[in-house]
Parts: C-alpha cells; sequence; structure tokens
C-alpha cells in the first residue's frame, strides 16, 4: 500500500504493514500463504502470461515456497527442474499424460503400487492412452511391447509391496532403444537411497507425501526432469514440445525453455493450469521441514527394517520375507548394486497359507489386529511404523491374475518400519504372530 494513500478504518485493515515484495531475513524457509501474487505492472503480468518472463502469477501453478520445495527436490535427485503437485497420484499423472500425448502408449511394470494401476487400465484408458503391463525383470518383455505409438516406459526403483529392485539401467537402455523416457517412481528409495538419474533414468517422480515429508501430516507429489531426453531429437514424435503451443500463439516449448525446463513449463501450464492438482503452499512447507531429516531417518529406518527382516525370516509363523538386504532374495544382487546406502524400509512378509483365501486372510487380520505398537494404516515412510494388507487394502483392485503377477497373496502383509525402538517393533511383531 502507498505510504501517502489516504485510508480508512476497512482498508487499512485489508493493507497496512504489508509491503509486497519485501526481503525478511528468516533463517528457515518462509511459507508464504497466499493465492495469488501482485505484479509490477500491466506489462509485466501481460509477459508472465504469456510465457516471455517466468514469475509469480497465480498458487493453482506454483508459489515461492512451492518452488523452493522443487528446487531442493531437484537439487537431491541431480535433475534440472521440477514440478511439485497436490499427491504421488498427481505426480504420476500429470508426468505420464505430459509425455504420452492423445493417443500414446505406456509400457509399465506389472510390479506398481495399486493405485497407479488404476489410473493406467482404468482412467488412461478412458483418455484413449493405452498400457501395457511387463514383468520388471524380462527385458525382452519391455522391448517386445514397444509400439509406435510407445511414448514412455515407466516403473517403480523398488516396487511397493514386495520390494522388487528394478535394474534401472538395464530398463533404461530398452527405453532409449525405443527412443522413449524412462519414468522411474523412487518413492520408496528417496534419493538418499538411490538417484535413478545416476542410472539412466530420465524423470523421477516421487509420493512427498511419504519420506520426504516423513510425518504423515502433509499430501505432495513432485516430478523430476533429469534433463537427459532430448525431445529435439525426433520432433515429429513430440509436438506438444516441438510445435507452436497453440495457447500461446507461436511459442515453441522446447525452442524457448529447451531441455530440463519445456517438460515443465508443459505440466504447469496445461496439466496442472487446466486440471489444478495443486499443492499447497502450506503443504510444502511441511515437506520442506521434513525434507531436512531425510537422511537421518532413512538411515534409522533402513538399518531398523533390516534387523526386523532378518528375525522375521527364520519366525514359523511366517513362509517369506521379501526384503531385498537378505541374501538370499531374488533380488539382492541389485540391490547391493543400486541400494549402498541400505534396502528401503517398506518390504512385506507372507503368513504360512492354509491354501483357503478366506483362511489366510483372517490369519491376517488376527496378526494385524493384535499389532499394538504398528499401525494399520494406508501409507508408507512415516515416522511411525505401519502395517497394511494389500491384497484388500492398497491393491483391491487388482485382478487375481494381477496379484498374482505383482507377487501379492492374502497371507501378504506390507511393513513400512519407522524410528521408534526396533526392540519394541520386534516385540510387537512377535506378539501379534504367535496368533497365526
Amino acid at each position: 500500500m502507498s505510504s501517502d494513500a489516504p485510508t480508512r478504518f476497512a482498508t487499512r485493515q485489508v493493507q497496512a504493514a504489508y509491503v509486497t515484495g519485501q526481503a525478511q531475513n528468516t533463517a528457515v524457509p518462509p511459507l508464504y500463504q497466499s493465492s495469488a501474487y501482485e505484479f509490477d505492472s500491466l506489462a509485466d503480468a501481460r509477459d508472465l502470461f504469456a510465457l516471455r518472463t517466468t514469475g509469480n502469477i497465480y498458487s493453482r501453478n506454483a508459489s515461492p515456497t512451492q518452488q523452493l520445495f522443487e528446487e531442493r527436490v531437484a537439487a537431491l535427485e541431480g535433475g534440472i527442474s521440477a514440478v511439485g503437485v497436490a499427491s504421488g497420484q498427481a505426480a504420476v499423472a500429470v508426468t505420464l499424460l505430459a509425455l504420452a500425448g492423445p493417443g500414446g502408449h505406456i509400457v509399465a511394470a506389472n510390479q506398481l503400487y495399486g493405485g497407479s494401476v488404476d489410473l493406467l487400465q482404468e482412467t488412461f484408458a478412458d483418455f484413449g492412452i493405452t498400457t501395457t503391463f511387463v514383468d520388471q525383470d524380462d527385458l525382452d518383455a519391455w522391448r517386445a511391447a514397444v509400439r509406435p505409438e510407445t511414448r514412455v516406459f515407466f516403473a517403480e526403483s523398488v516396487a511397493n509391496p514386495i520390494a522388487q529392485v528394478l535394474d534401472v539401467r538395464a530398463v533404461a537402455d530398452a527405453a532409449h532403444e525405443a527412443g522413449v523416457p524412462l519414468v522411474i517412481d523412487s518413492t520408496v528409495t528417496t534419493p538418499y537411497l538411490e538417484r535413478p538419474g545416476e542410472h539412466g533414468a530420465d524423470f523421477v517422480v516421487h509420493s512427498a507425501t511419504k519420506y520426504l515429508c516423513g510425518h504423515g501430516t502433509s499430501l505432495g507429489g513432485v516430478a523430476v526432469d533429469i534433463g537427459t531426453f532430448d525431445f529435439g531429437r525426433d520432433p515429429e514424435k513430440w509436438p506438444q514440445f516441438t510445435t507452436p503451443y497453440a495457447r500461446f500463439g507461436d511459442l515453441v516449448l522446447w525452442e524457448r525453455f529447451g531441455a530440463g525446463q519445456a517438460f515443465a513449463a508443459l505440466v504447469k501450464s496445461k496439466y496442472v493450469h487446466d486440471l489444478g492438482p495443486s499443492l499447497s503452499p502450506f503443504n510444502a512447507h511441511q515437506i520442506l521441514v521434513g525434507m531436512e531429516t531425510l537422511d537421518l531417518r532413512v538411515a534409522r529406518q533402513s538399518a531398523s527394517a533390516q534387523r526386523i527382516a532378518e528375525h522375521l525370516s527364520t519366525h514359523p509363523a511366517v513362509a517369506a520375507v521379501h526384503h531385498p538386504g537378505l541374501a538370499g532374495n531374488r533380488w539382492h544382487a541389485l540391490a547391493e548394486r543400486y541400494l549402498p546406502q541400505g534396502a528401503p524400509a517398506v518390504f512385506s512378509i507372507d503368513l504360512v497359507s492354509t491354501g483357503d483365501s478366506e483362511d489366510d486372510f483372517r490369519r491376517a487380520e488376527r496378526v494385524v489386529e493384535a499389532l499394538r505398537v504398528i499401525r494399520l494404516v494406508a501409507n508408507i515412510g512415516d515416522a511411525r511404523s505401519l502395517v497394511a494388507h494389500p491384497a484388500s487394502m492398497t491393491h483391491s483392485h487388482l485382478s487375481p491374475a494381477q496379484l498374482t503377477a505383482a507377487g501379492i497373496s492374502w497371507t501378504t502383509l506390507r511393513l513400512s518400519i519407522g524410528i521408534e525402538d526396533v526392540d519394541d517393533l520386534v516385540d510387537d511383531l512377535d506378539r501379534a504372530l504367535a496368533l497365526a
């Protein structure tokens, strides 16, 4: 508010004492809780809306707090740019929408979070985007699934819930042979345990709700452009980047922004702008605070999960422990290669089965309901230890064949180990498993 503007009470109660753009020397990232931003001039606003310059317009697209969050995640992943959105599901959705385009085709791993499978096989199908699911360990299947309209490969670095470790480099090579980018959901590994971009991935997405936030308080998602995929190499394949962007006249994103920035510009100006999966400034701030202790939390959680997995591997009520840190695990060699800091704290166990799905569910139910420290919550990456029953919860929409392909049975329990005392967690599991 101009100091020489005469004002009355109602005006002062809205505008007094605040100067737009005035810097404050806070030691921690501030929370900019504003839905919109004041422009220096109409000419400035015009240039911002036309994408001739960059800056703050409206918090549906971005906020200063969100931009700091984006820059920090990009720095941790070794990327060029990032886009923060309302949830991990939104991050997957806008990334794949931007890359696949109308009528595009996606090759995706069978071993995915259930919500991602729902998105790909139902909602994307409604949009005319098709998906072929393959065994993530079968490189021939990845290559055989490629079609002329294929635009992206998609997988998880470590799959939820069975903790299969992806050979990122091999799948990236297959994607690049097909002339398409590889998108990796690295929610479970976090940039502390693995940076997929160092192994050939072109885009990395996270549900920031999980480990990045770390305390189960806030929803958020982020998509990181590593900056390695050249959309200009085959321009006819990527018209969304290499031809004039209709709503901005003759502007061509690839020419205006180039590698590492064109993707973010498209996602923010089209998919976030039009569909509205916006990350609130408050949630961005909560996640930023959580990220400050990411390595401390993840290191402790990983070590605790390793000990618990080793303990459960000899328990008579447990038929299998799906943890790649165990020497006998099928993906142990890949874990040693890709996860030198330790395996993630999300893994699963299979209880001994009776062969009857209803009996197996009741057995799992008895164990879950007997837990007192580990909580029944449909989340992972929390400071608290959590348990879920994938077949009836997170992956309940999958067909029996899809559950089998993902390694999930009615005896499968998913664990997400928190930062509590590991002895309390072992005791809690032993008490509950005694009922199985």
